[in-house]
């Protein structure tokens, strides 16, 4: 009897253990999965193209993968500014970017391209070179140091602005310019025998108020939002860079997604791509006419002469990266200004 008792006493147990196990495995199977989170940092505000370009991206992504990715939008270096957000990106702390060029010097020197002044005539040039071979190798140039660049998303044609007019490269003698964190850009604008001073984008309406730099170059969609027309007199149409930005993820955390979710937010990058570049050439027509309306600067065009002139004189400091950059690379960008 005492072990009759023994041997039922413990088969009650394991099936009470079996129960609790069952129970626990449904418990778990029941508790919904996190969603994937994203966090996307820009320094821009929401107001700019790419602004407008990552709200979409949010927008688009908790519609059609909703419960399964979330998305976060950290605008204005509301959480990493210039100088973080790439060591951010690198350590999965964010997960998306979308940088100018400049900043992505230490992984690749080719993207120097983007930084050489008259190179592209205008956007649709600079656009037949992004969707090129060529343009298209460059966004997975920097896969070896852990960063993926998913598209090229559109700012504007960048504008000088100082005060005082800017319409011969003489007239750029003296000035301080600020420059993004780029060596070819510095050498061009020293060509210009002006003083090219590196500041990040959050720093230059102080530096302009203050008198650190008198002078800087942007679309015309950042001038107006960050103001700069309040502090600078004329502004100068040059178009003489594409503006444009990166968008970039951290490899091993685009390669590590379900292969569904990455085709899914691969299809939802190349349709906010398409939204991006269509609306900053709106963006950018609206600001130039809101600059215009304060009255309180004076927009000068260059004509195709005067920025013949501009490009004869940045021209020299391009020899010293061409190599970098590499030739059949210079060489595919100036056969794309033929449509």
């Amino acid at each position: 009897m005492k072990f009759s008792f023994i041997r039922h006493g413990l088969a009650g147990v394991l099936a009470g253990c079996a129960l609790l196990g069952a129970l626990s495995a449904h418990a778990a199977e029941s508790q919904p999965t996190a969603p994937i989170l994203i966090k996307f940092s820009h320094i821009t505000a929401d107001s700019t193209p790419k602004g407008q370009g990552a709200l979409l991206f949010k927008k688009l992504v908790e519609e059609r993968l909703a419960g399964k990715v979330k998305v976060d939008v950290y605008a204005n270096s509301s959480l990493y500014g210039d100088g973080k957000e790439m060591e951010a990106l690198l350590l999965n702390e964010v997960q998306m970017l979308a940088p100018a060029p400049s900043k992505l010097e230490q992984y690749t020197k080719q993207l120097q391209l983007f930084d050489m002044m008259f190179l592209f005539d205008d956007v649709a040039a600079a656009q037949r070179f992004q969707s090129s071979e060529k343009g298209r190798a460059l966004l997975k140039s920097m896969e070896s140091k852990g960063i993926t660049g998913l598209a090229y998303w559109l700012n504007g044609m960048r504008q000088l602005t100082a005060n005082k007019p800017l319409v011969e490269p003489s007239d750029a003698r003296g000035q301080k310019f600020r420059v993004q964190p780029s060596d070819l850009q510095a050498a061009q604008y020293s060509a210009l025998r002006a003083v090219p001073r590196k500041m990040s984008f959050a720093e230059i309406y102080q530096g302009l108020q203050t008198g650190v730099v008198n002078a800087q170059d942007n679309p015309w969609s950042n001038i107006y939002s960050q103001k700069y027309f309040e502090v600078q007199k004329y502004m100068t149409e040059s178009n003489h860079a594409i503006g444009n930005y990166l968008l970039i993820t951290n490899t091993r955390f685009w390669n590590g997604l379900p292969a569904d979710i990455r085709s899914a937010l691969e299809q939802i990058v190349d349709e906010v791509t398409v939204e991006v570049n269509k609306q900053a050439e709106a963006l950018n027509a609206e600001a130039r006419q809101a600059i215009l309306d304060t009255g309180k600067s004076e927009i000068i065009t260059l004509t195709p002469e005067q920025r013949a002139a501009w490009r004869d004189a940045v021209r020299p400091a391009w020899q010293k990266f061409e190599a970098e950059i590499g030739p059949d690379v210079i060489e595919a960008a100036q056969a794309a200004n033929q449509p």
